[in-house]
């Protein structure tokens, strides 16, 4: 079903009260009511369109203002991967970003439909993010047999990492040598 064909009028206090709901709560405590206490909508409302919370949390990973991001064009693959990395950046360090990222990876084991709005989070963007790796093709940058979904797994992965694991920041010079490295290898 296309649910966005049918987003209530205040989908996006929606989203952005899901997200802050399961920032500040975490995921068990997560409710449909809370959502729509915060959102300023009738619990009604929201499930008119979603079933339940899980559903309500993929879209809002999809669709909430807070985790959105422009495709860059540069107009070369290294400085769209170099844009794309900074976005990443910004959104794994943002303090309510990192616990609704923290909070979503920790349920995945347990919750499959947490782990299902997961995978479409990730597929979304990647499908997204595919018209950086067509545009670098067709200006001839990336080879026919370069993996999109690797290179950013690479990309994505390393700032995940990073970030969240390491606990530390990523300056433009670190971003500029990820991406280099990323494109080049490690020879």
């Amino acid at each position: 079903m296309d649910r966005t064909a049918t987003r209530p009028r205040k989908a996006d206090a929606i989203f952005s009260a899901t997200l802050a709901l399961l920032a500040e709560r975490g995921y068990d405590a997560l409710t449909i009511e809370a959502v729509a206490a915060q959102a300023g909508v009738h619990k009604t409302t929201i499930y008119r369109t979603w079933a339940t919370k899980d559903e309500v949390l993929a879209d809002a990973l999809l669709q909430a203002p807070e985790l959105a991001f422009a495709i860059p064009d540069t107009g070369s693959l290294r400085g769209d991967l170099l844009e794309l990395a900074k976005q990443i950046h910004r959104l794994l360090s943002d303090p309510a970003n990192r616990r609704v990222i923290t909070t979503v990876v920790s349920a995945l084991p347990d919750r499959p439909a947490t782990a299902e709005a997961a995978g479409r989070f990730f597929a979304d963007r990647l499908g997204r993010e595919q018209a950086v790796f067509d545009r670098a093709h067709d200006r001839g940058e990336l080879a026919d047999a370069a993996d999109s979904e690797m290179i950013m797994d690479l990309l994505g992965g390393n700032l995940w990492f990073h970030t969240l694991i390491r606990a530390k920041s990523a300056d433009a010079g670190y971003l500029e040598r990820l991406v280099d490295t990323v494109l080049t290898g490690v020879s």
